[in-house]
């Protein structure tokens, strides 16, 4: 068959499809992604190595993501989702629509990141199939589980929280998010949160099921499939000598990375980082995003590397601070890391819960208020916990049982009937 799959946002946001693509693929299908980086990352070389056609829309975004995380700080998380939909999706919203029609008009049916609902419209408009992927299931009402920031009332009142998460969604975003449908003139899905920005059909909630607590009262178009993971490039690089050396010349180091978000406060993050090792007093491998700290290059007790696959990494680390994004998460717990969360935004900081919940974390440090002080009392406590260590184990032995990209594979071929 002929796939389209279409997807918005950062690094994190397309790995996931990457992976789910080239599972299609392999299987024998026709797959098409296009892509809209807000980090201008292009995906065409690996793509190529798939055998992936690729396109690029738009070729640039101009969003400043510097000067958005800095402001970012002092929004709360409605007017940061506003703002970034203002700042990197609004203005591309017709290119991306346009690039939608394309793909559902050459393929028999399209796969979408959640938030992509011209491509929803227009497959809707051409009487074919989508399916959603979403990579946090935050989002995902569930009356055992009260939404963030809500609080555990049990399943009638939660029930009620959700409803009312939904009308705040309304309230702040129906009119942006819906002016595409109603200039096509279709009818727009009643709900944003629950109806508009996932498929009713297939809703693939890319997250290992250890984090899905009472997933069996999702309603039945959200299926847990589990975390999306990308391998062929981790199988494609080689660890640089200098790192193996490294790892060989002391104990396990903890490692630092606040994923694609570092880009935006690269200066911040390294002063952060550095100056936390040292007050820890241990030794550290830190992701640069620093022109002062060159990749595969060490200072003292700190070894700093450039762009690579985590996963393999991690698996030599004794724990890693990162921001709490999903692919980090899912990368650090099946690597059997503990964790140390320095979270950003609400959704990052709901990681966090999930991680401190099974154990697998201290308290979350949000991004606002952390302190090189605070982080290197949240990286001695973890590293000395050995229950913590244990858990993370048990946790990567639990994950490693679960294939997300051969699930997500069963469920499209059930929910189509193909």
């Amino acid at each position: 068959m002929k796939i389209g799959i279409q997807t918005w946002g950062s690094n994190g946001d397309i790995r996931p499809l990457l992976a789910l693509a080239d599972g299609l693929q392999k299987q024998g299908h026709q797959v098409t992604l296009v892509v809209s980086s807000i980090d201008n990352q292009n995906y065409q070389p690996i793509c190529d190595q798939m055998g992936l056609a690729y396109r690029q829309v738009p070729e640039v975004v101009d969003f400043d993501m510097q000067g958005f995380a800095q402001r970012s700080f002092k929004m709360h998380p409605l007017q940061w989702l506003r703002a970034l939909l203002d700042e990197a999706f609004f203005i591309y919203e017709a290119d991306i629509y346009a690039a939608a029609q394309q793909l559902v008009a050459e393929n028999d049916y399209v796969i979408g990141h959640h938030f992509l609902y011209p491509l929803k419209l227009a497959a809707l408009q051409q009487h074919k199939p989508f399916i959603s992927v979403m990579f946090c299931h935050v989002a995902v009402p569930n009356p055992a589980v009260p939404p963030i920031s809500f609080p555990d009332l049990g399943i009638y009142v939660n029930k009620i929280s959700w409803a009312l998460l939904d009308k705040v969604f309304n309230w702040t975003l129906k009119k942006p998010l819906t002016r595409l449908w109603l200039e096509a003139g279709a009818l727009p899905p009643k709900n944003i949160l629950s109806e508009l920005l996932t498929s009713q059909q297939l809703n693939l909630v890319a997250v290992d099921p250890l984090f899905c607590r009472h997933s069996e009262l999702w309603s039945s178009n959200h299926q847990d499939c589990g975390f999306l993971n990308l391998t062929e490039d981790t199988q494609h690089w080689n660890f640089p000598q200098t790192l193996t050396d490294f790892f060989a010349s002391g104990s396990k180091p903890i490692y630092m990375t606040f994923g694609s978000l570092q880009a935006a406060v690269p200066e911040w993050a390294m002063d952060l980082f550095v100056e936390a090792v040292n007050l820890a007093g241990c030794r550290a491998i830190i992701q640069s995003s620093s022109e002062r700290y060159l990749a595969d290059t060490q200072l003292d007790n700190i070894y700093f590397i450039g762009k690579h696959p985590h996963q393999r990494v991690f698996e030599h680390c004794a724990a890693v601070v990162h921001h709490g994004g999903a692919g980090t998460s899912h990368a650090s717990t099946r690597a059997g890391c503990p964790s140390i969360v320095v979270p950003f935004m609400d959704e990052q900081l709901y990681w966090a819960k999930q991680l401190q919940a099974l154990g697998l974390a201290g308290k979350p440090l949000p991004a606002k208020k952390v302190t090189a002080m605070s982080l290197a009392t949240g990286i001695r406590a973890v590293i000395a916990s050995i229950v913590m260590t244990e858990k993370a184990q048990q946790a990567r032995l639990m994950m490693q049982k679960d294939q997300g990209v051969a699930k997500a594979l069963q469920l499209i071929t059930e929910s189509l009937k193909i």
